[in-house]
């Protein structure tokens, strides 16, 4: 059988799948998020049914990302694992890989070394799985928070609550918490306050290209 035969599928600007034996490479590209998670899963879903093994994501050509995207990632690895198999990143780029290091995933998606264990101890991996899983409300919440505030688009909001968190080395999900705690009156440390202020002004700034 051709090695394109097991991974045909529909032409896709947001996926390019490729046989590679008993794996399946999944390049993945563009602005990620609500409005194509269902393709980006439906997607995900065929290379991993298709494939022996599992499928390997590159994600270096991914320009935007967030929580909706990490919630279908964890998903599709769920399901995979299910059926015996695995989810794996091989590659990222900037955008991924500051979503899956601010979370705390990274580790999920992370191929066991070769003749090494087969990846993370499983309670430990249990914990990690439920935490993301369970920090993605507050994320989402904190988003709502900086639009509803700021007048900002969701990936400004998103923009500003990963930008106040590195710079104030604060977990992007404490963070989160955070900002919905002082909509019921506890104030901001003043350090993230400057933060979040800054990084809001940063993203409202206008494109000198767009005028």
């Amino acid at each position: 059988m051709p090695e394109s035969a097991r991974c045909a599928s529909p032409p896709s600007e947001l996926v390019d799948i490729r046989d590679e034996g008993t794996r399946a490479l999944v390049t993945v590209r563009g602005e990620l998020g609500l409005s194509v998670d269902e393709e980006l899963a439906k997607a995900l879903r065929v290379a991993v049914a298709d494939a022996e093994e599992g499928v390997d994501l590159d994600l270096t050509a991914v320009e935007f990302c967030d929580c909706s995207t990490l919630n279908t990632l964890l998903t599709v690895r769920e399901e995979a694992m299910a059926d015996g198999k695995t989810v794996t990143v091989r590659a990222t780029g900037p955008a991924a890989g500051r979503l899956l290091a601010l979370t705390g995933t990274l580790s999920l998606f992370t191929p066991a070394p070769p003749g090494g264990e087969s990846g993370p101890n499983l309670g430990v991996e249990v914990v990690q799985l439920r935490r993301a899983m369970q920090t993605r409300p507050v994320i989402d919440l904190a988003r709502g928070v900086l639009m509803a505030s700021f007048g900002l688009s969701p990936d400004q909001a998103w923009d500003v609550l990963v930008t106040a968190s590195q710079n104030t080395n604060t977990k992007l999900h404490r963070l989160a918490d955070d900002l919905v705690t002082a909509v019921q009156g506890d104030p901001l440390p003043d350090a993230v306050q400057r933060q979040v202020a800054a990084a809001v002004a940063r993203v409202k700034e206008p494109d000198p290209e767009a005028v």
